[in-house]
């Protein structure tokens, strides 16, 4: 399983790639210099229950430390484990 964050324009995804396929993603919009909003998360059946949502979501979190912008989650996947994990709310709007 390979990972990759990347960026398309005002789009951009962290996925997971397995025989160059996309086998889980979680994608955000970029509304700001300052503000991403985290739209959809897809992990594929065959991952179930192995955390690879969370690692997604944790690898978003630390970019956002390290480039200084917020996140808005309006994934309900996303969302709920903002509401769950208290060390990532820092980068929460």
């Amino acid at each position: 399983m390979n990972f990759k964050i990347e960026r398309n324009g005002s789009k951009g995804a962290a996925y997971f790639t397995e025989d160059g396929s996309r086998i889980a993603e979680m994608t955000y919009s970029i509304a700001s210099s300052e503000l991403i909003i985290i739209d959809h998360t897809m992990v594929d059946i065959s991952l179930k229950g192995q955390g690879v949502g969370k690692k997604l979501l944790l690898s978003i979190v630390e970019k956002a430390r390290k480039e200084d912008f917020k996140i808005l989650p309006l994934c309900p996947f996303a969302k709920s484990l903002f509401n769950k994990l208290d060390d990532i709310k820092d980068v929460l709007k």
